[in-house]
């Protein structure tokens, strides 16, 4: 195989690895919802527990509970990608950015991470492997 075809074969896979980041992405976001809430697949909050759900965190495990399943699946892609990237501007600045401003130091890697992959998703949809590409939008 030339080198021109392999690029080839390789940038046609495009989207299906677009879609592969969409759903490996919104399967671990959710687990920080799921151990907010649930703790489950382990506890995550200070003294092992769970969030009141009518509490700020407890809306940040809601959002990203079912807002990851959503994406998960690819449905309603768009807009939810586009809030959840807004929960994780949110999130850094309320509880990583007072902190420094190296995130490796502020341990706000994955709110940072999390929303431009969101950005990202909102702008360019769910990918072929979604329920959105199965309702044709």
């Amino acid at each position: 195989m030339t080198d021109s075809a392999l690029a080839s074969r390789w940038r046609s896979a495009a989207p299906y690895l677009h879609s592969i980041l969409r759903i490996v992405a919104a399967f671990v976001f959710m687990q920080f919802g799921t151990a907010k809430l649930f703790a489950f697949p382990g506890a995550i909050m200070p003294g092992g527990g769970t969030v009141p759900v009518a509490s700020l965190l407890g809306l940040a495990g809601v959002l990203e509970a079912l807002g990851g399943l959503f994406l998960l699946v690819g449905l309603f892609t768009r807009p939810v990608a586009f809030l959840l990237a807004g929960e994780m501007a949110v999130a850094y600045f309320i509880g990583h950015g007072s902190h420094g401003f190296w995130t490796v130091l502020n341990q706000g890697t994955p709110a940072v991470i999390y929303c431009f992959v969101w950005l990202y998703i909102s702008a360019a949809g769910a990918g072929p492997w979604s329920l959105d590409a199965k309702r044709g939008r």
